[in-house]
């Protein structure tokens, strides 16, 4: 098995010491450009607004409006901001009221229901701020979670296509082009996780053809860690990944990490050996349930079929000062299950996992 949490403990003594030093560093340093809609100082902890934020699209209004409705949960975090929660619908409501700008971004193919979506959202934003008037915490942040929802199939519709070429190295890996959503049923119950080609393609590719196979229905979870990771993926016997069958050789994947700026990922190296210790990847180690690929110490293009859960915990690892981001490759996050994913623990068994959106994105080596 991959020696993935003596590593991470071995590093542990450094993270205080790194901690310390970046306390001087500005948060600005610490924001991704991308990120910008929201107040500096809050890291982004929630995989969903990760997801939508790690989307390859360009059009500032979308990600204010989005912006303005993740920092409802901020406020009402902060002592029930009421006045605050306000101004931010207000914000949203601004935006909407001028749809071309959003729209621009939409394909001619994509209008029509585009507009219905920011119909739908100028209509919800209104029910939404009736709710605040009475000051009903659960009632709005269920209200904003169904308006992200729709922002989420607004922004998922400005995407043009594919946003780069893959190494033709790796054109012997199975590739997903786009997103996929997988089931996991588990002995304690249901996980779903939502994975992200547009930002790791081969390893997101890699872990779809896996579940498509049935590769990792029945494995056990191999290893847990509280507060820290759960992983698994070690298929029975004496080999530690993914056989391919036609080949008969163990199918390596590579270190794959886009991190904010770049327009394709970097292949293996880590960031840290490549000299960027503060640059962030797009889809960081910041949520509760980031779903990384597993590897060796000392081969970063080691990965196979082991991945690992990230549990997140703030106070222990704070978002874009530990020491897992740009050294492990993340390609997607967990979006239902949170109270089941912290009850597993080593030993506990993956029933079966199902593709069951986005298989169309797979694109399988010639």
């Amino acid at each position: 098995m991959f020696n993935l949490i003596k590593s991470w403990l071995k590093y542990s003594l450094k993270a205080i010491l790194l901690v310390t030093i970046l306390v001087g560093i500005t948060t600005f340093a610490w924001t991704p450009s991308s990120y910008a809609a929201l107040p500096a100082g809050n890291a982004i902890t929630d995989g969903k607004a990760l997801l939508r934020y790690a989307l390859p699209i360009d059009n500032k209004p979308v990600r204010k409006l989005q912006g303005s409705l993740e920092d409802i949960a901020n406020q009402l975090r902060a002592n029930k901001r009421w006045g605050a929660v306000s101004r931010d619908l207000k914000q949203a409501s601004r935006i909407l009221d001028q749809p071309s700008k959003i729209l621009a971004s939409v394909p001619e193919e994509r209008q029509e229901q585009a507009e219905a979506w920011i119909t739908e959202l100028k209509s919800g934003i209104a029910e939404l701020q009736e709710i605040v008037n009475n000051k009903q915490k659960d009632p709005i942040l269920e209200g904003r979670a169904k308006l992200l929802k729709t922002v989420s199939l607004l922004e998922e519709s400005m995407v043009k296509g594919f946003p780069f070429e893959v190494p033709d190295e790796y054109s012997n890996l199975p590739q997903l082009k786009g997103r996929a959503t997988i089931a996991i049923k588990t002995n304690k119950g249901d996980l779903a996780v939502v994975v992200d080609g547009y930002s790791a393609p081969v390893t997101a590719g890699n872990f779809v053809d896996l579940v498509q196979r049935g590769f990792y229905d029945g494995l056990e979870f191999t290893r847990s860690e509280e507060s820290y990771v759960l992983q698994t993926g070690d298929p029975p016997g004496k080999e530690v990944g993914f056989i391919d069958p036609k080949t008969g050789e163990y199918r390596a994947i590579p270190l794959e990490i886009l991190a904010e700026g770049d327009k394709e990922p970097t292949y293996g190296i880590t960031l840290e050996q490549a000299g960027r210790y503060l640059d962030m990847p797009v889809l960081p180690f910041s949520s509760f349930g980031a779903l990384a690929m597993a590897r060796p110490e000392s081969d970063v293009d080691g990965g196979s079929s082991q991945v690992f859960f990230f549990l997140f915990e703030p106070e222990l690892t704070p978002a874009g000062r530990n020491l897992l981001d740009g050294r492990y490759s993340v390609f997607g996050y967990l979006i239902e299950g949170r109270d089941i994913l912290d009850t597993l623990k080593a030993g506990d068994k993956i029933e079966s996992a199902t593709v069951i959106q986005g298989m169309e994105n797979l694109i399988q080596p010639a």
